[in-house]
């Protein structure tokens, strides 16, 4: 299933798709496999597989801890295709979301075929823009992968409108600024960012807009859907199972409980 099915699923039912992010190999590969099917389970329409990385200039400390967790567990990039593999059986897309830098390394051909392969729906390119992602575009396209680029409440209309063009599946709408992390209310700038985002699309208004602005509850979940095409969580999902340490049990419980209360909020937007 490809990430514009999934929306395309949520809007049908007339409420916006939950997208869940972890890092793949955090805490180990296997419960990571777990905590996401878990997600499935309990209400995400997609699931955001984090590819670990040792330099995460743009996480904030919750997905650093976890990212290092997985590093120091021996997680290597082609562990990720394992993970994106077991997501796929589920039937929900899973997009992975990397830096550049493990792409480039591993090989940017090598890796479209790996993750077609695995059933991966795609990948989310934070750090590049599509003036600068030629050759990632053509082997996203050459294995029928969706291509989701980012906007912020910084880009230009014309930087909107370059990005959405070569955009696929869904646009990230990034709508604070800074680094991520949950906080305790939502931006004032993510309402205009998604009808800027809408507005200079060239699938006119047709490309799903997703919001990623630390949301961390229900409440939070449905005030994004009111104008959101998709609610986009990751660090409140990874801040749960930090807390519950080495109690893995309790920590796929409540992520469980977590994944139900913020798919109830993208049903109330």
């Amino acid at each position: 299933m490809s990430a514009a099915t999934a929306f395309a699923t949520a809007r049908a039912e007339g409420r916006s798709a939950l997208v869940g992010y972890l890092p793949a190999g955090f805490p180990d590969v296997d419960t990571s496999i777990e905590a996401m099917r878990v997600m499935v389970d309990a209400g995400c329409d997609v699931i955001e597989i984090g590819l670990p990385y040792s330099d995460p200039v743009m996480d904030g400390p919750t997905i650093q801890a976890a990212a290092q967790q997985a590093l120091d567990a021996g997680m290597r990039t082609r562990d990720v295709f394992r993970v994106v593999e077991a997501v796929a059986a589920t039937g929900m897309p899973p997009l992975v979301m990397t830096y550049w830098n493990p792409v480039e390394r591993y090989g940017v051909e090598r890796f479209a075929a790996d993750l077609a392969s695995a059933g991966g729906a795609g990948l989310i390119t934070p750090d590049i823009t599509p003036d600068y992602g030629a050759e990632w575009i053509a082997a996203a396209d050459a294995h029928d992968l969706d291509k989701v680029f980012l906007v912020a409440p910084s880009s230009t209309d014309e930087r909107i409108a370059m990005t959405t063009a070569a955009c696929r599946g869904f646009v990230y709408a990034t709508a604070v600024m800074g680094v991520t992390g949950t906080r305790t209310s939502t931006s004032d700038l993510a309402g205009p960012l998604v009808a800027r985002t809408r507005e200079f699309s060239p699938a006119g208004g047709d490309l799903p807009v997703g919001v990623g602005l630390g949301v961390s509850n229900g409440d939070q979940a449905a005030e994004v859907a009111a104008y959101a095409d998709g609610v986009i969580v990751g660090s409140a999902f990874v801040r749960t199972l930090l807390d519950a340490g080495n109690d893995r049990a309790a920590g796929l419980s409540a992520l469980r409980a977590l994944t139900a209360d913020l798919a109830q909020g993208v049903r109330r937007g």
